[in-house]
């Protein structure tokens, strides 16, 4: 069976709803720590435009129903009953007025068939009871039993244009789930990302806050040494300014920290569970890391071409598109249809006898009775059989709109094939591009590790020769900023690493199977609650 991403979803939120919280979530009064797994389930969970985008799917399914609908069969009832009263004009007719009685009933079923014909049953039956004379049977009984077959035989003809409204509806609601996960995936994304720039901010005013306490520490050993004679006081000019730089640092760096949190907290859409949403603080307790994943440019655009949820929907309309065109080109035959109907009357009702047995000299002797279910028993016996088989053509002589139609039909489908191509074109070089920002990432991350180890090395040694009076200020606190900028730039080189693996799996259309690999199973064990929802 087809896993369909609505249906999984579902089952991620009524889980998220349900759950308890996991245990690498921990809420305090004013500090929420997430994972990544948690940041993504309560992204699912509380999301409003994933929300609004779940219901399309939902809308294609009805009308998927609804196009079905075409083969239901449909079942009419009718009855009538008139009374007729006129002047009699004619002693033939009666003495003074001529009185019907009259009521018809039917019932009929009908049922659209596969090969775009149709099939009718019906049974009508009818009484009558009038006071004109010379009458052979009064009230007369009448039931009728009919069926009718009718076939186009060019246009509309054939399975494919029978249920061309369903198979579309089915294709767009194939379109919109599509769209659905296509957007889930853009979200998971979002989220993932903000939540690795939100550990970037943290981070980098960790090190901010490392560097200044460093830059500190040497003004007050500057100090010390001024006292005590051993440094001119030239020299604590330095380092106060190095001070004050670093505190401006770490003021940006904590604006930085608070416009990732309040991202995070936009696209998770805290405020839907928590009313203090403004005064908590987000603690990712996740670490970015190098996977070493290894990414073959030929091996990930097969992928992305097979999976990108954007190219399947676009194949679908593509689909569509040529049954469209199909359909225009039947619609150029002429109406040719093959009509057969069987039929099987009865009649029944009072016979009236009248003196030998001319009924013009209108002396009635008596009666035989006969009861209406006379006539439905004829007519069910087929006692009475009439058939009768047609051909009808119906053609157009100005069929200028429907080869317009047409016209309209084939270049909307042209426009489709190349349009398809373009965007293969444009998943190709995102493919491209993501691969290569993965590869270049990684190696950003064993440069920057280098650097940071030699920086951290170059420190240590400078601070050594300080120590003997080998060395200034001036360039400790250079070799301190430099080990500063290497411990910043590495950890952004393993934080854009992880996005752009995360981005790279995004144009592949795969973020969820690896990021949720889990949702088969638990839609299974959640089956029951989502079908309530």
């Amino acid at each position: 069976m087809p896993f369909r991403w609505k249906t999984a979803i579902l089952a991620v939120l009524v889980a998220a709803a349900s759950a308890p919280a996991l245990p690498s979530m921990q809420e305090e009064d004013a500090v929420l720590r997430l994972s990544l797994e948690d940041c993504i389930a309560k992204t699912l969970k509380n999301n409003l435009d994933l929300a609004a985008e779940m219901l399309e799917p939902e809308l294609a399914s009805v009308s998927v129903t609804l196009a079905g609908e075409k083969f239901m069969p449909s079942l009419s009832l009718s009855y009538t009953q008139q009374d007729q009263n006129s002047a009699s004009f004619s002693f033939l007719d009666a003495s003074e007025k001529v009185s019907t009685l009259q009521n018809e009933s039917s019932l009929q079923l009908s049922q659209v068939i596969p090969t775009g014909g149709s099939f009718t049953a019906g049974l009508s039956n009818y009484m009558t009871d009038t006071n004109r004379r010379f009458q052979s049977i009064n009230p007369r009984y009448g039931s009728t039993l009919r069926f009718t077959f009718s076939q186009p035989l060019l246009r509309d003809f054939g399975f494919k244009m029978s249920r061309r409204e369903i198979i579309q509806a089915k294709n767009y609601r194939d379109i919109s789930e599509q769209a659905f996960a296509k957007s889930l995936e853009d979200t998971v994304y979002s989220a993932e990302s903000a939540y690795w720039s939100l550990v970037y901010s943290i981070e980098n005013l960790k090190v901010r806050q490392q560097s200044l306490k460093l830059a500190r520490e040497l003004l007050e050993k500057n100090r010390v040494e001024i006292e005590a004679g051993v440094l001119p006081p030239i020299e604590i000019l330095t380092a106060e300014s190095d001070v004050a730089t670093r505190t401006a640092d770490i003021l940006e760096a904590e604006a930085m920290v608070k416009n990732s949190e309040d991202l995070l907290k936009t696209i998770i859409n805290l405020p839907a569970e928590r009313r203090d949403a403004d005064a908590v603080r987000i603690v990712p307790t996740d670490s970015p890391s190098v996977t070493g994943e290894e990414c073959v440019l030929e091996s990930c655009l097969r992928t992305a071409m097979e999976k990108r949820h954007d190219l399947q929907a676009s194949r679908i309309d593509l689909r569509n598109k040529e049954l469209g065109l199909s359909h225009a080109r039947n619609q150029l035959f002429p109406d040719l249809r093959l009509q057969a109907t069987y039929w099987s009357p009865g009649i029944s009702g009072d016979q009236i006898l009248y003196e030998g047995g001319n009924a013009l000299t209108g002396q009635i002797i008596g009666t035989i009775p006969g009861p209406s279910s006379d006539a439905f028993k004829d007519a069910v016996r087929f006692k009475y059989k009439n058939w009768a088989v047609g051909l009808t053509l119906n053609y157009s002589l100005n069929n200028v709109l429907t080869r317009a139609s047409y016209a309209l039909s084939r270049l909307s489908l042209d426009q489709a094939r190349l349009r398809l191509k373009n965007q293969e074109q444009q998943v190709f070089l995102e493919v491209k591009t993501a691969v290569r920002a993965v590869q270049t990432n990684a190696q950003r991350v064993e440069a920057y590790r280098s650097a940071r180890e030699l920086a951290q090395k170059k420190l240590e040694a400078e601070e050594e020769k300080f120590k003997v009076g080998l060395s200034t200020n001036y360039f400790i606190l250079q070799y301190q900023r430099d080990l500063a900028a290497t411990q910043i730039m590495e950890l952004k080189s393993k934080v854009d690493y992880n996005i752009s693996l995360a981005n790279l799996k995004r144009v592949q259309g795969i973020r969820l199977e690896n990021r949720l690999p889990s949702l088969g199973r638990r839609l299974v064990e959640i089956k029951d609650r989502v079908e309530g929802l």
